[in-house]
């Protein structure tokens, strides 16, 4: 575990461009050594600052790895899940997969950095969930639920639940199964052949 300074993170005064130069070092560190050998201490000397600002931006390296993750997503200026609407459910699981898509090879080689600290540090988890995967989640909650009130599928339909662990699971299967990342056409296909059918919506017309 991380040893880390005991109280609430105080934020200082920082520019947005010296925060980003705080996590593009942590993410190329990531790339080049995984979790388990990146320390504050590496972080604070390739960054060229002292430790402590660290602590107190951040105050733990899983809460760094993870913002460093959600801001490599924004600084890509990719499109979220929440941006998705088009007006039906077909089309809003469609769209899901090419902006998913769009995270693919980035994110899936970032995801293998972090190897199986992952599974095994409690504290990254829940700073990945909190960074990554709630607001993904909180997403698909919506595209639910604009689907039930149109009355395209009920709000106790057995496969809804298993809709973000289906694709984003795919998503992150593909290189380890085909070496080859999950693209947009990919899945895509995969929300028309596996999951509008569990759902009880037929394949898109011709």
């Amino acid at each position: 575990m991380t040893s880390t300074p005991q109280g609430p993170a105080r934020r200082s005064k920082i520019s947005a461009e010296r925060e980003q130069e705080f996590y593009d070092v942590v993410l190329d560190q990531l790339r080049e050594h995984g979790y388990e050998a990146l320390t504050m201490e590496g972080i604070a000397a390739r960054a060229c600052c002292g430790k402590s600002t660290l602590y107190r931006q951040w105050r733990t390296k899983p809460r760094l790895v993870a913002a460093a993750l959600r801001a490599g997503r924004t600084r890509r200026g990719e499109r979220t899940l929440a941006d998705v609407d088009t007006g039906t459910l077909a089309g809003d699981l469609r769209e899901a997969a090419r902006i998913a898509a769009g995270t693919s090879g980035p994110d899936t080689r970032l995801t293998q950095a972090l190897g199986v600290a992952v599974f095994a540090d409690e504290e990254l988890q829940a700073a990945l969930r909190e960074a990554l995967a709630e607001p993904e989640l909180a997403a698909f909650d919506a595209i639910v639920e604009r689907a039930v009130a149109r009355g395209e599928v009920a709000a106790d339909h057995p496969a809804v639940e298993f809709l973000p662990a289906q694709l984003m699971g795919v998503l992150r299967i593909r290189p380890v199964l085909e070496g080859r990342y999950a693209d947009a056409d990919y899945l895509v296909r995969f929300v028309d052949a596996a999951l509008l059918p569990a759902l009880g919506i037929g394949p898109p017309n011709p």
